[in-house]
């Protein structure tokens, strides 16, 4: 599985599993069979390792990012895609990045009403003589699949203001503003931002987080709630060094609305959030929860504004409550989905199916209203993939589309043997 984080070597690093192991997985059982179906099974020149949410139009076509594979030439491994798949998953087309429009679209695209996608990638733009693989880019895609690069980052973790690993997905305001974060870069010792992209292309850094030893990183993006603020997450710095909720204005002024202490409550908050209709904020921990050792398993919380202004955390469900971990581990990088009954579903990139010597190969979740989770599905590690580390989709029928990380084709060479991703459809 690759490091979703800022490396300094010159190819992505993967973390590398028995391939016998993979191969005697265990195998879903007829009922979660009629369920699940994979739409796409990635094969490297059409993309590998989706790690983004999905995104579905009217008619039901679902677009996505891969992180590497297609054409380009990037570290001998691609530099990524932005796709589109019919309903049945079918692909339509694919758009492959060369490194200097982009290298690892990581987190999705935001679509407009025009058909128009926009996203970031990691890495890419401007790329230096020194064998750096560049800062990444804000990018536009448009119906005729022509992309612009709006902004080419700048930042390299020596103080430049500019943002550097702009890993996000980006929400958008009724001006065509786009805003979103990098986990790297800003004026605070590569803490990271929080920025602004007008529709003019102009770039601006709404705000710097701290970095070492404080190391705030803030989470893959932020959300609008109708308060027209900006809600998102660090997965470090607060009072407890073990991350925060933030809400922030369009003009960069911050403020904290939870510190997480590490331990009951939660730690490293690495989701994009998501509010109901009540105004409630929703998200998860990679660790805390205390099921793990020292440092957890992670959480599912639950923050709701008070009349007064303040906001109560209350978590709702600490992962690898059950034997082995069955029930999951390492939430994933969100968004949670909440359906109409104000049910919760979510993935975890680990736990599930004992698949490995020390890992389940991920799951998808339910946790309903009553605290009471649900495993939906668990992977195999073989055709119907392995990490589902993005949030979910949800269409009005309440089915639910994603994506896991590696998996699928075991033949994929840009996998190594463990699979270049596959694209889900899962009906609960």
């Amino acid at each position: 599985m690759r490091s979703k984080k800022p490396f300094s070597a010159g190819k992505p690093t993967f973390v590398i599993f028995i391939t016998l192991l993979l191969a005697t997985a265990i195998v879903p059982t007829q009922a979660e069979a009629q369920t699940f179906k994979v739409l796409h099974t990635f094969h490297g020149k059409d993309g590998a390792f989706p790690l983004g949410q999905l995104l579905r139009d009217g008619d039901g076509n679902i677009y996505g990012t891969t992180g590497e594979g297609g054409s380009g030439k990037c570290y001998g491994y691609g530099c990524g895609t932005v796709f589109k798949l019919s309903s049945t998953g079918k692909l339509l087309w694919s758009y492959s990045f060369n490194g200097k429009d982009g290298f690892d679209p990581y987190a999705g695209v935001l679509r407009d009403a025009k058909g128009n996608l926009y996203g970031t990638t990691s890495f890419g733009g401007i790329i230096p003589k020194n064998n750096d693989p560049g800062s990444g880019v804000v990018f536009k895609l448009d119906t005729a699949r022509k992309e612009t690069v709006l902004h080419k980052f700048a930042g390299n973790c020596n103080g430049d203001q500019d943002g550097y690993f702009a890993n996000s997905l980006l929400v958008g305001d009724a001006a065509g503003n786009l805003y979103g974060t990098t986990l790297g870069g800003g004026t605070g010792n590569c803490g990271g931002t929080v920025f602004k992209v007008n529709n003019a292309s102009k770039e601006t850094i709404l705000h710097s987080f701290p970095g070492a030893p404080k190391q705030n990183l803030p989470g893959p993006g932020v959300i609008f709630r109708p308060d027209g603020k900006l809600y998102g997450v660090t997965e470090g710095g607060g009072s407890h060094k073990a991350g925060t909720v933030f809400r922030m204005s369009t003009s960069g002024k911050q403020a904290i609305l939870y510190n997480f202490n590490g331990s009951s409550d939660g730690g490293v908050p690495a989701s994009v959030l998501v509010s109901d209709k009540a105004g409630n904020l929703y998200g998860t921990t990679r660790g805390g929860g205390g099921n793990c050792g020292v440092n957890g398993c992670g959480t599912l919380f639950e923050l709701t504004p008070q009349a007064g202004g303040g906001w109560t955390q209350k978590t709702l469900y600490t992962f690898c409550q059950e034997s082995q971990c069955a029930d999951g581990w390492r939430p994933g990088s969100g968004p949670l989905v909440v359906d109409a009954a104000g049910n919760l579903y979510g993935t975890t990139d680990s736990g599930g199916n004992f698949c490995n010597m020390t890992l389940g190969c991920g799951t998808v979740f339910k946790l309903d209203r009553s605290g009471q989770e649900t495993v939906v599905y668990s992977f195999s590690g073989g055709a119907d993939g392995w990490a589902p580390e993005a949030g979910l989709t949800m269409d009005d029928k309440g089915n639910l589309y994603g994506t896991a990380e590696i998996g699928g084709d075991l033949n994929c060479v840009v996998g190594g043997g463990q699979g270049c991703g596959v694209v889900f459809k899962l009906t609960p």
